[in-house]
């Protein structure tokens, strides 16, 4: 059985393509260009599944169309419409072992001095030229946090831990 701290999410299954069980696939990880994928996750009804690719082709940055084994006829392809797609964690490090920020969601933000938990990664926003990592803390306030390696001082990916420095204030703004 697959668990939730074995995978991370990589993107979602928009509609069905075709007659042929395909499917449009919406990612926000680059996974695919650093590691051949032979199987991707997905959550149906919050059991997490894995499917075989048959095939796929980007659409453009953000989209392919995938053809999934067992999936063939556009029914079938419509009952995955909307599924969050998941990708396994070792498998998806880099040939440096580096982590895509991606794989970064679920982690706890630790304050460098006190190990204190500022709190835990819920998206990563890079819809700007600076990256920002969406923080739930633990009164229930969402804070953004600049992803910039001159704050980060380490990374425990066994702990889904992140040390950060960072300058006073910041969590306050």
């Amino acid at each position: 059985m697959i668990t939730r701290d074995e995978v991370y999410r990589i993107g979602h299954i928009g509609k069905a393509h075709g007659l042929r069980g395909e499917v449009s696939f919406l990612f926000d990880d680059d996974v695919f260009d650093r590691v051949d994928a032979d199987y991707i996750v997905l959550d149906i009804d919050g059991i997490l599944v894995p499917f075989f690719i048959e095939e796929y082709r980007f659409r453009n940055d953000t989209t392919a169309i995938i053809k999934l084994e067992g999936i063939d006829s556009e029914e079938r392809a419509r009952e995955l419409t909307h599924c969050d797609v998941f990708f396994p964690r070792e498998l998806a490090l880099d040939d440096d072992g580096e982590l895509s920020l991606a794989m970064l969601v679920g982690y706890t933000i630790l304050e460098e001095g006190t190990q204190k938990p500022i709190g835990t990664i819920t998206g990563i926003d890079d819809s700007t030229v600076n990256i920002l990592f969406e923080t739930l803390t633990s009164d229930g306030s969402e804070v953004l946090i600049p992803v910039v390696n001159d704050f980060i001082v380490s990374i425990d990916d066994g702990k889904q831990e992140i040390v950060m420095r960072l300058p006073e204030g910041l969590i306050e703004l």
